[in-house]
């Protein structure tokens, strides 16, 4: 019981989206998540460091790579002892990322900040949910894109030319999504814990 309850919540922590479970599924649980997070993220950093040479930019192929490299990784049970570091691996892989590849291609400082500081605030949030013994909805985390989504997302738009716009629309998008989510969810929490206390007032 123990054990399935870290799962789930090391899961919950990883913030995958739909492109990441569907490899996880594929995979069966087989691949464990600490080396392929890992591989991904010196992948990522490696891929940062090279230049265009008058290609596509290398950076804008990342996601692809670590999302190759960590989706079949997403249906593992995460039972090694070491298997709990592989969440704030990808952490660390998405916030670098969205970052460097922002500030390399003049993107406004300010796009850069938000988006990351709401990203922040949405895996705090999960964070702060699982040590309670709750979960974000589902419904949420499919449409959140997941962490691997949104690099994809980003680096797509890079691609495209739209890379300012691209951080500009995702941090709205995912500012309501999650804000507003978080702020219902925990309203309705803070309700039912009333509704709680004021049973318990009564039964004394």
């Amino acid at each position: 019981m123990r054990a399935a309850q870290t799962t789930r919540t090391l899961w919950a922590l990883r913030d995958d989206g739909p492109a990441s479970r569907a490899l996880g599924r594929m995979a069966a649980g087989r691949l464990p998540p600490l080396p392929a997070a890992l591989l991904a993220a010196a992948a990522t950093g490696f891929l940062l460091t090279l230049r265009a040479d008058g290609g596509p930019v290398p950076a804008f192929f990342a996601p692809v790579v670590v999302l190759l490299l960590t989706g079949p990784s997403a249906a593992h049970p995460h039972s090694g002892r070491l298997d709990w570091l592989a969440p704030p691996i990808y952490r660390g892989i998405e916030y670098g990322y969205l970052a460097v590849l922002g500030f390399a291609h003049s993107v406004s400082a300010p796009l850069v900040y938000v988006l990351i500081a709401v990203l922040a605030l949405h895996h705090y949030d999960t964070m702060c949910r699982v040590r309670r013994g709750a979960r974000p909805q589902e419904w949420v985390v499919l449409a959140g894109l997941g962490w691997e989504g949104r690099t994809l997302l980003v680096a797509l738009a890079g691609l495209s030319g739209f890379l300012p716009f691209a951080y500009a629309a995702l941090a709205a998008y995912v500012g309501v999504l999650f804000g507003s989510e978080c702020v219902l969810t925990w309203a309705r929490r803070g309700r039912d814990i009333g509704v709680i206390i004021d049973l318990e007032r009564g039964k004394a």
